[in-house]
């Protein structure tokens, strides 16, 4: 498959990629060649656009100090310095600029969200979510119903995928909206499922959702700058995500939410603060809060400058490629032929064939892929499952790529997650992770020979 198909505007030369030397790698010649970096599901590269603006932050902090707020050296006043980034949050999720807002952390905001849309009754109270969804969403469900004095094991309906499968099945999600929607408070589903990178049909389950009467939330965590996304034209009701996977806006960069326009009227924020006050009398302090209409009137405190500008100027790149319908069309290349190479190993089994393996001592070492073989219902990530289960085969594969410059993701005790993030990625990077991961196999096969 032909995959140069380069950006508008070539790109991976913006970002500073890890050398050999500084991620470990002990096996290759060049400690000073750059790593190959497959982690964007867990952390984007630092962008050097990044770098500079932080460092222009840094330098407007020292000259102007409090007057930064309103007079700033690099014309981002820190009272608006969420301005552009809420324009550019709002093309990337598919929203009005009104619709979003740039603000706190992933499940700090998902409380938020919560704390206004999940208003459970004697009927209808029920969460529900994919099982096994990230443990910070979980905790957040748990408590919430907590909170409202429900037991989290009724109020918490999880879909879980058929016996021998990895993923969910559409018309299996669908099914229990239909047949459990009267008692369905909230559905809430990540975009894309953290460990097997299963792109979730967002459209039709928040159709179904609101057909039943449900509110339907996202979690994009692993979605945002993955994916394109409609949230405004799905009539989704909210969605919250973090920035530093796909966004590259560093770690624990600050967050964002969408909230859809047709709640304006009628949900205001249950928990305010001060920074959503609307802008022009914000620095009056009325006693009395009145909100910034949309989104923004859910914000609380003013965000860290230094975090807002990292995620600037990662937007700034993601504008400058074309956002994602050019980087969706690189990112299906990429991935695409990362998995081509991957079958073409002679340890991939089969998803259907990887059950049937035996216990440790009866199986040879392999691996199966869990993330969906359709491109439409997957991002940029793969995630590898080695075999036999529980030998301990991912954890010498795992140290065997590092050790040649090769960075994924673990997820113990079996999984790899390597994802080609699509602005800086290359298919050099592609076969290079798979040259060792496939050498990898070789030592420990021959080992139990």
């Amino acid at each position: 498959m032909a995959i140069d198909t380069p950006l508008d505007v070539p790109l991976s030369d913006q970002f500073i990629r890890p050398t050999n030397a500084q991620v470990g790698a002990v096996a290759l010649p060049d400690p000073e060649d750059s790593a190959v970096y497959l982690c964007g599901n867990s952390l984007g590269l630092l962008s050097k656009r990044v770098n500079q603006m932080i460092q222009e932050e840094v330098d407007a902090w020292a000259k102007r100090a409090v007057i930064g707020h309103f007079n700033h050296p690099y014309d981002r006043p820190w009272t608006r310095c969420t301005d552009p980034v809420h324009e550019m949050f709002g093309e990337l999720v598919g929203a009005n600029e009104k619709e979003v807002a740039c603000m706190g952390t992933l499940t700090n905001n998902l409380h938020l969200m919560m704390g206004s849309f999940y208003k459970p009754t004697h009927t209808r109270y029920k969460i529900l979510c994919e099982a096994k969804a990230f443990p910070s969403d979980q905790y957040a469900f748990a408590s919430q119903a907590a909170a409202h004095g429900l037991d989290p094991a009724d109020a918490i309906l999880e879909v879980s995928p058929r016996e021998g499968e990895y993923t969910l099945r559409e018309e299996d999600i669908l099914n229990v909206i239909e047949t459990h929607g009267s008692t369905i408070a909230l559905v809430i589903f990540s975009g894309i499922q953290y460990y097997t990178g299963q792109l979730f049909p967002m459209e039709s389950i928040t159709k179904k959702a609101k057909e039943q009467g449900c509110i339907c939330g996202w979690d994009l965590a692993h979605a945002v700058g993955n994916v394109p996304l409609s949230l405004h034209d799905w009539g989704v009701d909210f969605a919250v995500w973090c920035t530093y996977k796909y966004v590259n806006s560093g770690p624990g960069g600050i967050a964002g939410l969408f909230v859809h326009e047709k709640w304006n009227e009628t949900e205001h924020p249950k928990y305010a603060g001060w920074w959503g006050h609307e802008l022009s009398t914000r620095f009056k302090m009325p006693p009395t809060f009145s909100p910034v209409p949309g989104a923004q009137g859910f914000q609380q405190s003013n965000p860290y400058f230094l975090a807002v500008a990292s995620l600037h100027g990662s937007l700034q790149l993601f504008k400058e490629a074309g956002m994602m319908p050019a980087l969706r069309k690189r990112s299906m290349a990429l991935t695409g032929h990362l998995e081509t190479l991957l079958h073409k190993s002679k340890y991939f089994v089969a998803p259907n064939e990887a059950a049937r393996l035996g216990p440790p001592e009866r199986s040879t070492p392999g691996f199966t892929i869990l993330t969906p073989t359709d491109p439409e219902s997957r991002g940029a990530q793969l995630s590898l499952l080695f075999l036999p289960q529980g030998s301990g085969t991912m954890v010498k594969v795992f140290d065997y790529l590092i050790k040649h410059g090769v960075v994924g993701d673990e997820r113990e005790p079996d999984v790899i997650r390597l994802a080609p993030a699509p602005l800086y990625n290359s298919i050099r990077d592609c076969e290079a992770a798979v040259k060792y991961m496939n050498e990898a196999l070789d030592i420990v096969s021959n080992k139990q020979a």
